[in-house]
């Protein structure tokens, strides 16, 4: 099964995946933190400009690893009703971390791109990255969020992802790119050799070179 040194190459190796999307219309997305170095090799290879779009998982209450939902920027939400109800967490819980990651959510927007809006994405094509999709409660967050600024063409696109989510996932965009798709994903850091944590700053870089 396909593994990746660090996110740069898997980064490129995207890239050649989406080689048909050079020189055309199209705006690369990356998801922080760790979604931008790869989507910074995508918009390199492609000729594109890169942007990011943020999104936040909701953490269950007492297992904040356990994710049961997601926020993006613009105010899409997307809730697991499933995992809620299976942690016991009643709305006044789900309010608490909502609020608690807009917060952060907020904080990130600033950081990563100050008063800049997003760029106007009307009825063209987004490539929207990740380093990878494990439950892709993120993601779906982050579609929502560019459903409603009326993009033309959606395409999600990652070295990694759960089968059974990029199954799901392929009713929300028009297409899914993933370069393996395993039935047991395990972790997305299994499929990296080096899967070090993405700073602010390095994000922030990455931004600036990409304009």
């Amino acid at each position: 099964m396909q593994r990746f040194r660090n996110r740069e190459d898997a980064g490129r190796q995207l890239a050649r995946r989406l080689e048909a999307w050079r020189g055309r219309d199209v705006v690369v997305l990356g998801l922080p933190r760790g979604g931008v170095p790869v989507a910074w090799e995508v918009a390199r290879a492609l000729g594109a400009p890169l942007d990011v779009i943020v999104a936040r998982k909701l953490g269950a209450p007492g297992n904040p690893e356990l994710g049961m939902g997601a926020l993006a920027e613009g105010g899409a939400r997307w809730i697991n009703d499933r995992i809620r109800h299976l942690v016991g967490a009643a709305e006044g819980d789900v309010a608490a971390v909502v609020e608690r990651e807009q917060r952060e959510l907020d904080r990130r927007v600033r950081r990563y791109r100050g008063d800049r809006p997003l760029p106007d994405l009307r009825d063209r094509t987004v490539l929207l990255v990740d380093d990878g999709i494990a439950t892709g409660g993120t993601v779906r967050a982050a579609i929502g969020a560019l459903r409603a600024l009326g993009v033309g063409r959606l395409v999600v696109a990652v070295p990694v992802a759960a089968a059974q989510t990029t199954e799901a996932l392929c009713r929300e965009a028009d297409e899914v790119v993933a370069l393996a798709e395993p039935s047991d994903l395990m972790a997305i850091g299994y499929w990296y050799d080096d899967f070090g944590q993405t700073s602010d700053e390095e994000v922030c870089a990455l931004l600036a070179r990409g304009d």
